[in-house]
């Protein structure tokens, strides 16, 4: 079964501030795990997209399995963010670019 693509857009929360140093750790050692497992397929920090904080671009089965990664991201799962999850449709040469 080939695996789907979804986009994970991290919303900074009215406390985004008050991120610590601790915080952003889990969040990496997070992102790390998840690379390691093959999860992610790209990841980084939004500048200049005022409220966003970064995309994470995961390589799942389900949706479902994507929205329980981005429920365990330390950054959502400790209140200093929300996200928004979509799946991408990826066009490419060998589809034809979904025409």
């Amino acid at each position: 079964m080939e695996k789907k693509v979804f986009l994970m857009m991290i919303k900074r929360e009215k406390n985004f501030n008050k991120v610590t140093k601790e915080v952003i750790k889990k969040h990496v050692d997070n992102l790390r795990i998840l690379d390691n497992e093959g999860k992610i397929k790209l990841c980084g920090p939004l500048s200049c997209y005022p409220g966003m904080a970064g995309l994470v671009i995961f390589q799942t089965d389900s949706y479902e399995e994507a929205q329980d990664l981005c429920r365990q991201e330390p950054l959502v799962a400790l209140g200093y963010a929300t996200y928004i999850l979509a799946e991408l449709q990826l066009a490419n040469k060998e589809n034809n670019y979904l025409y």
